[in-house]
């Protein structure tokens, strides 16, 4: 088993609060952490996509009560959604009677769907934390480029020969039977079809009437719903323009990426490394890549944009830590070259930090004060703070 920086961040966020929700995308890996989790502590689980355990909740106060002073854990908790107001009641009533923390380990693959339905019910008495898929911290810098072409989901990973046939299927079963049992009501051949298009725009503003157009979808309907969909499934990643009032016309349509590379290579057929060098998608898939690791690695309270005006200045990833600006550049280039466009955003919002992540492994200075350092190593610069 790979271990998951994340699990000491949700083990010591028990013992302060009553209540921990880990979000995520199906098989990403909440489960195995959960379980281990719970082998350190007195604790029970429940599976709510077993029809066994989900009966078992069919009084669930009644249950509650019979494991008052455990850790319960709760997977796929979005499939009772009706348990929130109950588990309000719970929470305080063990902390009436000295339970205080520790009492509750949610796990859920819906993020809007979940935030919506305990925001107001658990507010002041739950933790929501994310587990990305795997990060080059995780796996180490010598299996980059086979994380980068495979993906973080841990099946697929792990996976030789098998890998890119585990993401396929994980994608039709994603279409056909997990997103019906959450409710969305979606053809699945439609949202496929939406899924590729996105993929094959890999890091591109997204342009809502295109796709539509794509599509074939009636008047009245827009792609937009169905990428609100795929960005509450954790799956795609809506990366907003940063907005500002520098006297500059500013993109204001969002970039979309598939959040794992591994779908994305699944979705546009690239099974090998080889196969992949020769596919236009490359710099995007790269470009990806690297912003979904630097994401997993930030603090929670980090707000992450893209930055690009009418003019051609761009920044790829912009990160603002309370009063500080990190302006990133992703080249996939080992010897990368900044274009003027880098220089004039640079200019125009005078970030504190410049960096270019490149595939390299040398770190060295370019004029400017910026740094070109290899993503493993601003990796680790992140996770020292």
């Amino acid at each position: 088993m790979i271990a998951r920086n994340i699990q000491a961040t949700v083990f010591e966020t028990l013992q302060w609060m009553p209540a921990v929700v880990v979000l995520g995308a199906r098989q990403v890996g909440k489960t195995t952490l959960a379980q281990s989790i719970g082998q350190s502590m007195d604790s029970v689980y429940l599976d709510l996509e077993n029809p066994s355990d989900l009966r078992k909740l069919d009084d669930p106060q009644f249950y509650f009560e019979q494991h008052k002073g455990r850790l319960i854990i709760i997977d796929e908790v979005q499939c009772k959604p009706e348990l929130f107001q109950v588990l309000r009641s719970q929470i305080d009533s063990n902390q009436k009677q000295g339970v205080n923390n520790g009492q509750f380990l949610l796990l859920g693959s819906a993020s809007n769907l979940l935030l919506n339905q305990s925001a107001e019910s658990l507010a002041g008495r739950v933790c929501y934390l994310e587990l990305p898929s795997l990060n080059v911290l995780e796996v180490g810098n010598a299996q980059m480029h086979e994380l980068w072409l495979k993906g973080g989901f841990p099946s697929a990973f792990i996976h030789d020969k098998n890998s890119i046939q585990w993401r396929k299927n994980f994608i039709r079963t994603y279409l056909e039977r997990d997103i019906p049992q959450l409710g969305i009501r979606v053809p699945a051949e439609t949202l496929r079809r939406f899924w590729t298009m996105l993929a094959h725009h890999q890091g591109q503003c997204f342009n809502a009437a295109e796709i539509s157009r794509g599509l074939g979808l009636s008047k009245g309907q827009s792609s937009s719903y169905y990428l609100d969909i795929m960005v509450d499934l954790m799956l795609v990643r809506r990366l907003k323009p940063y907005a500002t009032n520098i006297g500059k016309r500013l993109v204001k349509s969002p970039k979309t990426y598939i959040r794992d590379s591994g779908i994305l290579h699944a979705l546009l057929d690239l099974p090998s490394m080889e196969i992949l060098l020769g596919h236009p998608v490359i710099g995007a898939s790269w470009e990806g890549f690297v912003i979904e690791n630097i994401l997993s690695v930030v603090s929670p309270e980090t707000e992450s944009y893209f930055y690009r005006t009418s003019a051609g200045a761009e920044i790829d990833l912009l990160l603002i830590q309370g009063n500080q600006s990190i302006a990133i550049e992703i080249k996939r280039s080992t010897a990368p070259v900044l274009s003027k466009g880098f220089y004039q955003a640079c200019s125009d919002l005078l970030p504190h930090e410049k960096w270019v992540i490149y595939p390299g492994e040398e770190s060295y200075k370019m004029k400017d004060d910026i740094t070109v350092v290899s993503l493993f190593q601003f990796l680790k610069r992140l996770q020292s703070g």
